[in-house]
Protein backbone atom coordinates (compact mmCIF):
# COMPACT_ATOMS: atom_id res chain seq x y z
CA UNK A 1 0.00 0.00 0.00
CA UNK A 2 1.54 3.45 -0.90
CA UNK A 3 2.49 5.20 2.32
CA UNK A 4 0.66 8.80 1.97
CA UNK A 5 3.61 10.38 3.93
CA UNK A 6 6.06 9.64 0.74
CA UNK A 7 3.17 11.70 -1.37
CA UNK A 8 3.30 14.26 1.29
CA UNK A 9 7.20 14.62 0.90
CA UNK A 10 6.99 14.60 -3.09
CA UNK A 11 4.34 17.14 -2.72
CA UNK A 12 6.85 19.58 -0.36
CA UNK A 13 9.80 18.74 -2.73
CA UNK A 14 8.18 19.91 -5.76
CA UNK A 15 5.71 22.61 -4.98
CA UNK A 16 7.63 24.09 -2.01
CA UNK A 17 11.30 23.27 -2.25
CA UNK A 18 12.06 23.94 -5.71
CA UNK A 19 8.62 25.37 -6.79
CA UNK A 20 8.36 23.23 -10.06
CA UNK A 21 7.03 25.46 -13.12
CA UNK A 22 5.86 24.25 -16.48
CA UNK A 23 8.33 24.27 -18.88
CA UNK A 24 11.07 23.49 -16.66
CA UNK A 25 13.30 20.25 -16.99
CA UNK A 26 14.30 18.90 -13.75
CA UNK A 27 16.54 16.55 -12.61
CA UNK A 28 16.01 13.53 -9.75
CA UNK A 29 18.66 11.77 -8.68
CA UNK A 30 18.24 8.61 -6.32
CA UNK A 31 19.42 4.92 -6.25
CA UNK A 32 16.61 2.23 -6.51
CA UNK A 33 16.40 2.20 -3.12
CA UNK A 34 14.30 5.01 -3.54
CA UNK A 35 11.87 3.96 -5.64
CA UNK A 36 8.95 4.79 -4.28
CA UNK A 37 9.62 8.53 -3.31
CA UNK A 38 10.86 8.78 -7.51
CA UNK A 39 7.75 7.57 -8.81
CA UNK A 40 5.88 10.08 -6.50
CA UNK A 41 7.74 12.92 -7.37
CA UNK A 42 8.17 12.11 -10.98
CA UNK A 43 4.40 11.89 -11.02
CA UNK A 44 4.20 15.50 -8.61
CA UNK A 45 6.58 17.35 -11.78
CA UNK A 46 4.74 15.60 -14.77
CA UNK A 47 1.42 17.41 -12.88
CA UNK A 48 3.57 20.67 -12.05
CA UNK A 49 4.40 20.74 -16.22
CA UNK A 50 8.11 20.12 -16.06
CA UNK A 51 10.16 17.51 -17.84
CA UNK A 52 11.78 15.08 -15.11
CA UNK A 53 15.23 13.50 -15.93
CA UNK A 54 15.24 10.94 -13.86
CA UNK A 55 18.79 9.53 -13.25
CA UNK A 56 18.50 5.83 -10.35
CA UNK A 57 21.95 4.35 -10.46
CA UNK A 58 23.39 1.62 -7.98
CA UNK A 59 25.02 2.81 -4.68
CA UNK A 60 27.58 0.99 -5.90
CA UNK A 61 29.24 2.37 -8.66
CA UNK A 62 30.29 5.57 -6.73
CA UNK A 63 32.07 3.10 -4.75
CA UNK A 64 33.65 1.35 -8.40
CA UNK A 65 34.15 4.59 -9.36
CA UNK A 66 35.83 6.40 -6.32
CA UNK A 67 38.19 2.97 -6.08
CA UNK A 68 39.13 1.93 -9.58
CA UNK A 69 39.27 5.31 -11.76
CA UNK A 70 42.53 6.65 -12.92
CA UNK A 71 43.47 10.03 -12.65
CA UNK A 72 42.47 11.66 -15.42
CA UNK A 73 38.79 10.73 -13.95
CA UNK A 74 39.45 12.76 -11.00
CA UNK A 75 40.55 15.55 -13.05
CA UNK A 76 38.71 16.63 -16.16
CA UNK A 77 35.21 17.67 -16.57
CA UNK A 78 33.54 15.90 -18.71
CA UNK A 79 31.66 17.69 -21.78
CA UNK A 80 28.29 15.75 -20.87
CA UNK A 81 28.55 16.94 -16.90
CA UNK A 82 29.36 20.57 -18.42
CA UNK A 83 26.16 19.93 -20.65
CA UNK A 84 23.80 19.18 -17.70
CA UNK A 85 24.85 21.80 -15.18
CA UNK A 86 23.71 24.30 -18.59
CA UNK A 87 20.92 22.87 -19.59
CA UNK A 88 18.69 21.54 -16.10
CA UNK A 89 16.70 24.14 -14.41
CA UNK A 90 16.46 22.52 -11.12
CA UNK A 91 17.83 19.38 -9.44
CA UNK A 92 16.14 17.05 -6.79
CA UNK A 93 18.62 14.87 -5.14
CA UNK A 94 17.38 11.67 -2.88
CA UNK A 95 19.85 10.15 -0.39
CA UNK A 96 18.80 6.66 -0.09
CA UNK A 97 21.79 4.38 0.50
CA UNK A 98 22.03 1.01 1.29
CA UNK A 99 25.13 0.84 2.97
CA UNK A 100 26.29 3.87 4.60
CA UNK A 101 30.07 2.80 5.16
CA UNK A 102 30.73 1.75 1.71
CA UNK A 103 33.37 4.06 0.97
CA UNK A 104 34.94 3.87 4.39
CA UNK A 105 38.03 2.13 2.43
CA UNK A 106 38.26 4.19 -0.14
CA UNK A 107 41.23 6.87 -0.19
CA UNK A 108 39.97 10.54 0.77
CA UNK A 109 42.55 12.36 -1.28
CA UNK A 110 40.18 11.01 -4.47
CA UNK A 111 37.21 12.59 -2.96
CA UNK A 112 38.69 15.50 -1.96
CA UNK A 113 40.07 15.45 -5.84
CA UNK A 114 37.12 15.04 -7.18
CA UNK A 115 34.92 17.83 -5.28
CA UNK A 116 37.74 20.07 -6.16
CA UNK A 117 37.75 18.97 -9.75
CA UNK A 118 33.98 19.74 -9.74
CA UNK A 119 33.28 22.33 -7.33
CA UNK A 120 33.30 25.25 -10.33
CA UNK A 121 30.41 23.24 -11.97
CA UNK A 122 28.60 22.59 -8.84
CA UNK A 123 28.54 25.79 -7.64
CA UNK A 124 26.80 26.86 -11.00
CA UNK A 125 24.42 24.51 -9.67
CA UNK A 126 23.56 25.55 -6.90
CA UNK A 127 22.65 28.91 -8.26
CA UNK A 128 19.50 27.32 -9.49
CA UNK A 129 16.47 25.91 -7.45
CA UNK A 130 17.65 22.78 -5.99
CA UNK A 131 16.47 20.33 -3.26
CA UNK A 132 18.62 17.57 -1.13
CA UNK A 133 16.39 15.15 1.08
CA UNK A 134 16.13 11.62 2.46
CA UNK A 135 14.44 8.50 1.50
CA UNK A 136 14.46 5.87 4.48
CA UNK A 137 16.87 3.16 4.27
CA UNK A 138 17.77 -0.49 6.65
CA UNK A 139 21.32 1.34 6.63
CA UNK A 140 20.03 4.89 7.81
CA UNK A 141 17.59 3.25 10.02
CA UNK A 142 20.86 1.09 11.19
CA UNK A 143 23.20 4.07 11.97
CA UNK A 144 20.34 5.63 13.60
CA UNK A 145 20.05 3.22 15.70
CA UNK A 146 15.95 2.55 14.92
CA UNK A 147 13.76 0.15 13.27
CA UNK A 148 13.13 0.64 9.65
CA UNK A 149 9.62 1.51 10.67
CA UNK A 150 10.74 3.95 13.37
CA UNK A 151 13.07 5.54 11.64
CA UNK A 152 10.66 5.86 8.58
CA UNK A 153 7.93 7.64 10.96
CA UNK A 154 11.08 10.13 12.11
CA UNK A 155 11.82 11.03 8.92
CA UNK A 156 8.77 11.85 7.78
CA UNK A 157 7.57 13.75 11.06
CA UNK A 158 11.02 15.94 10.59
CA UNK A 159 10.06 17.06 7.14
CA UNK A 160 6.39 17.67 8.32
CA UNK A 161 5.00 14.55 5.28
CA UNK A 162 2.61 13.51 8.20
CA UNK A 163 0.94 16.91 8.84
CA UNK A 164 -2.39 17.23 7.12
CA UNK A 165 -1.04 20.45 5.36
CA UNK A 166 2.85 20.14 5.25
CA UNK A 167 3.40 23.38 2.77
CA UNK A 168 1.53 25.30 5.00
CA UNK A 169 3.41 23.92 8.00
CA UNK A 170 7.04 24.71 6.34
CA UNK A 171 6.02 28.11 5.52
CA UNK A 172 5.36 28.64 9.03
CA UNK A 173 8.28 28.16 10.00
CA UNK A 174 10.21 29.89 7.46
CA UNK A 175 7.93 33.27 9.27
CA UNK A 176 9.14 32.19 12.79
CA UNK A 177 13.05 32.02 11.58
CA UNK A 178 12.45 34.82 10.11
CA UNK A 179 11.63 36.80 13.08
CA UNK A 180 14.48 35.26 14.76
CA UNK A 181 16.54 36.79 11.88
CA UNK A 182 15.07 40.23 12.47
CA UNK A 183 15.59 39.99 16.23
CA UNK A 184 19.14 38.75 15.16
CA UNK A 185 20.17 41.98 13.11
CA UNK A 186 23.23 44.13 13.72
CA UNK A 187 24.84 41.59 15.85
CA UNK A 188 28.46 41.53 16.25
CA UNK A 189 29.99 39.09 19.20
CA UNK A 190 29.10 35.37 19.55
CA UNK A 191 30.26 32.86 22.48
CA UNK A 192 29.56 29.57 22.44
CA UNK A 193 30.26 27.80 26.34
CA UNK A 194 30.02 24.05 27.31
CA UNK A 195 31.59 21.14 28.15
CA UNK A 196 35.08 21.47 26.98
CA UNK A 197 34.27 24.65 25.30
CA UNK A 198 34.82 28.36 24.87
CA UNK A 199 34.70 29.65 21.87
CA UNK A 200 34.54 33.27 20.81
CA UNK A 201 33.78 35.02 17.16
CA UNK A 202 32.48 37.90 15.48
CA UNK A 203 29.35 37.94 13.09
CA UNK A 204 29.98 41.94 12.70
CA UNK A 205 29.31 42.79 8.94
CA UNK A 206 27.57 39.24 8.37
CA UNK A 207 23.87 38.22 7.62
CA UNK A 208 21.77 35.59 9.15
CA UNK A 209 20.07 33.04 6.30
CA UNK A 210 17.24 31.60 6.52
CA UNK A 211 17.11 27.83 5.83
CA UNK A 212 13.10 26.81 6.02
CA UNK A 213 13.21 23.29 4.17
CA UNK A 214 14.03 24.99 0.03
CA UNK A 215 17.37 23.56 -0.02
CA UNK A 216 17.56 20.97 2.42
CA UNK A 217 14.63 18.69 3.41
CA UNK A 218 14.29 18.58 6.21
CA UNK A 219 15.34 22.25 7.26
CA UNK A 220 14.97 24.60 9.95
CA UNK A 221 18.21 26.24 11.29
CA UNK A 222 19.51 29.85 10.66
CA UNK A 223 23.25 30.21 9.72
CA UNK A 224 25.55 32.99 9.31
CA UNK A 225 29.73 33.03 8.22
CA UNK A 226 31.83 34.24 11.08
CA UNK A 227 34.20 36.76 10.56
CA UNK A 228 37.87 35.67 8.92
CA UNK A 229 40.48 35.13 11.17
CA UNK A 230 38.04 35.83 14.43
CA UNK A 231 37.29 32.76 16.11
CA UNK A 232 39.41 31.95 19.19
CA UNK A 233 39.48 29.66 21.38
CA UNK A 234 38.55 25.66 21.64
CA UNK A 235 35.59 23.53 21.53
CA UNK A 236 34.92 19.58 22.03
CA UNK A 237 32.08 18.38 20.13
CA UNK A 238 29.15 16.03 21.36
CA UNK A 239 28.33 13.98 18.12
CA UNK A 240 30.61 11.74 16.03
CA UNK A 241 31.03 13.70 12.46
CA UNK A 242 29.90 10.92 9.61
CA UNK A 243 31.54 11.92 6.33
CA UNK A 244 32.41 9.94 3.53
CA UNK A 245 31.89 6.36 4.48
CA UNK A 246 33.56 7.29 7.94
CA UNK A 247 32.84 8.41 11.96
CA UNK A 248 34.73 10.63 13.53
CA UNK A 249 34.03 10.73 17.23
CA UNK A 250 35.30 12.56 20.25
CA UNK A 251 36.54 15.53 17.95
CA UNK A 252 38.21 18.30 19.88
CA UNK A 253 39.90 21.50 18.17
CA UNK A 254 41.39 24.94 18.94
CA UNK A 255 41.20 28.15 17.23
CA UNK A 256 44.01 30.55 16.99
CA UNK A 257 43.20 33.69 14.73
CA UNK A 258 40.99 31.78 13.06
CA UNK A 259 42.63 28.84 12.26
CA UNK A 260 42.37 25.27 13.55
CA UNK A 261 46.31 24.98 15.23
CA UNK A 262 45.07 22.02 17.02
CA UNK A 263 42.97 19.19 16.37
CA UNK A 264 42.25 15.66 17.38
CA UNK A 265 39.87 12.61 17.64
CA UNK A 266 39.29 10.06 19.78
CA UNK A 267 38.36 7.88 16.27
CA UNK A 268 39.82 8.50 12.93
CA UNK A 269 41.72 11.41 13.91
CA UNK A 270 43.99 10.90 10.56
CA UNK A 271 41.14 10.86 8.64
CA UNK A 272 40.23 14.37 9.88
CA UNK A 273 43.75 15.68 9.74
CA UNK A 274 43.75 14.46 6.24
CA UNK A 275 40.68 16.55 5.19
CA UNK A 276 41.79 19.51 7.52
CA UNK A 277 44.70 19.59 5.06
CA UNK A 278 42.90 19.63 2.05
CA UNK A 279 43.39 23.55 1.18
CA UNK A 280 44.22 26.38 3.06
CA UNK A 281 40.17 27.04 3.64
CA UNK A 282 39.89 23.62 5.08
CA UNK A 283 41.23 25.08 8.76
CA UNK A 284 38.87 27.80 9.00
CA UNK A 285 35.22 28.33 10.00
CA UNK A 286 32.66 28.80 7.03
CA UNK A 287 29.74 28.51 8.53
CA UNK A 288 27.99 29.48 12.35
CA UNK A 289 24.35 27.62 12.16
CA UNK A 290 21.55 27.62 15.18
CA UNK A 291 19.57 24.52 14.35
CA UNK A 292 15.78 25.29 15.19
CA UNK A 293 13.77 22.48 14.12
CA UNK A 294 12.24 20.85 17.28
CA UNK A 295 10.55 17.94 15.76
CA UNK A 296 14.10 16.69 15.45
CA UNK A 297 15.47 15.73 18.70
CA UNK A 298 17.65 12.23 18.31
CA UNK A 299 20.96 12.26 16.76
CA UNK A 300 20.82 9.87 13.82
CA UNK A 301 24.45 10.13 12.70
CA UNK A 302 23.13 12.08 9.30
CA UNK A 303 23.65 15.67 9.44
CA UNK A 304 21.05 16.39 7.06
CA UNK A 305 19.00 16.06 9.73
CA UNK A 306 21.38 16.08 12.74
CA UNK A 307 22.88 19.69 12.08
CA UNK A 308 18.87 20.63 12.64
CA UNK A 309 17.98 19.54 16.04
CA UNK A 310 16.19 22.27 17.84
CA UNK A 311 18.46 23.56 20.64
CA UNK A 312 22.22 22.95 19.06
CA UNK A 313 24.82 24.68 16.85
CA UNK A 314 26.97 23.55 14.52
CA UNK A 315 30.04 25.13 12.65
CA UNK A 316 31.43 24.14 9.78
CA UNK A 317 34.77 23.45 8.47
CA UNK A 318 35.23 25.09 5.10
CA UNK A 319 33.62 26.91 2.13
CA UNK A 320 31.54 29.70 3.26
CA UNK A 321 28.01 30.79 1.36
CA UNK A 322 28.98 33.78 -0.20
CA UNK A 323 24.68 35.28 0.92
CA UNK A 324 26.03 35.49 4.56
CA UNK A 325 29.11 38.01 3.60
CA UNK A 326 31.17 34.78 4.17
CA UNK A 327 34.74 35.02 2.18
CA UNK A 328 36.29 31.48 3.17
CA UNK A 329 36.85 29.13 0.23
CA UNK A 330 37.82 25.31 0.24
CA UNK A 331 36.80 21.94 -1.38
CA UNK A 332 35.35 20.61 1.75
CA UNK A 333 32.18 22.21 4.03
CA UNK A 334 32.05 20.04 7.21
CA UNK A 335 29.45 20.46 9.37
CA UNK A 336 30.32 19.28 13.18
CA UNK A 337 27.40 19.75 16.17
CA UNK A 338 27.52 21.35 19.73
CA UNK A 339 24.94 20.45 21.67
CA UNK A 340 23.62 23.06 24.34
CA UNK A 341 20.63 21.04 25.46
CA UNK A 342 22.18 19.99 28.45
CA UNK A 343 24.34 22.94 29.86
CA UNK A 344 25.67 24.96 27.43
CA UNK A 345 24.73 28.29 25.80
CA UNK A 346 25.29 30.35 22.95
CA UNK A 347 25.50 34.17 23.42
CA UNK A 348 25.47 36.92 21.22
CA UNK A 349 26.69 40.20 21.99
CA UNK A 350 26.50 38.74 25.58
CA UNK A 351 23.01 37.93 25.74
CA UNK A 352 22.28 34.27 25.93
CA UNK A 353 20.37 33.09 22.75
CA UNK A 354 19.62 29.39 23.72
CA UNK A 355 20.40 28.27 27.08
CA UNK A 356 19.61 24.60 28.12
CA UNK A 357 18.64 23.62 24.49
CA UNK A 358 15.47 26.53 24.90
CA UNK A 359 15.59 29.84 22.89
CA UNK A 360 15.64 33.09 24.18
CA UNK A 361 14.69 35.08 20.69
Amino acid sequence: MEDPRVRNLARILVRYSIRAREGQTVSVDATPQAEPLVKAVYLELIRAGAFPVVRMAPAALNEIFLRFGRRHHFTTVTAYHRAFVRTVDASIRIASSPNTRALSRVDPRRQALLVKTHRTLRDRLLKKPWVLTLYPTQAYAQDAEMSLSEFEDFVYQATFADDPKPVSAWKALARRQERMIARLEGARRVRIVGDDTDLRMSIEGRRFINSPGTHNMPSGEIFTGPVEGSVEGHIAYDFPVCHAGREIAGIRLVFRRGRVVEASAEKNEKFLLSMLDSDPGARRVGELGIGTNMRIQRFTRNILFDEKIGGTVHLALGNSYPETGGRNRSAIHWDMIKDLRRGGTLYIDGRPVISDGKFRL
